[in-house]
């Protein structure tokens, strides 16, 4: 699978998930700190972030639970762990807004999407976030499958 290119991003990773898991509020992009078998993994678009998550520890944030698989091209001595913790390259002033909103109850900060922007550089999109009830994601599911009808309907008709 290789990563696909967005207007001068080139998208390695994506948690497709987190729109129906969660509600989102606010976005943020991070750098990211890699080791070079992970840069070699990512430019082949070999990454997992439906499960990760970012954490606020001693004023740094965390990357925690991202699957980055290791390059076979290099020997056993120049592995790197696949789901070690990353740090997360933000703002002091994000970092405070992010540790505050976490310490609301039911708030996360979880990895939306994993890409390459347009220097080259790999770059996380996190969002703050609180998970959904199921009722929500039921309306959510009863709104999609309506537009779909509706655009259906309206494709048929003329």
């Amino acid at each position: 699978m290789a990563a696909k290119d967005d207007g001068g991003r080139r998208s390695i990773a994506e948690n497709r998930r987190a729109r129906f898991e969660y509600q989102l509020n606010d976005t943020f992009e991070a750098g990211i700190v890699l080791v070079g078998t992970e840069v070699k993994q990512l430019r082949r678009g070999q990454a997992n972030i439906a499960e990760s998550y970012a954490t606020i520890e001693d004023g740094e944030a965390w990357l925690l639970n991202a699957n980055i698989p290791e390059y076979l091209g290099a020997g056993r001595f120049f592995q790197h762990e696949p789901r070690r913790k990353r740090r997360l390259l933000l703002h002091k002033k994000e970092i405070h807004k992010i540790n505050i909103a976490l310490s609301r109850q039911g708030m996360t900060l979880i990895a939306l999407a994993l890409y390459f922007n347009d220097r080259g550089i790999a770059k996380l999109r996190l969002a703050l976030a609180q998970g959904k009830k199921m009722q929500d994601k039921r309306e959510d599911q009863k709104k999609r499958d309506w537009n779909r009808d509706k655009a259906r309907i309206l494709r048929d008709k003329g």
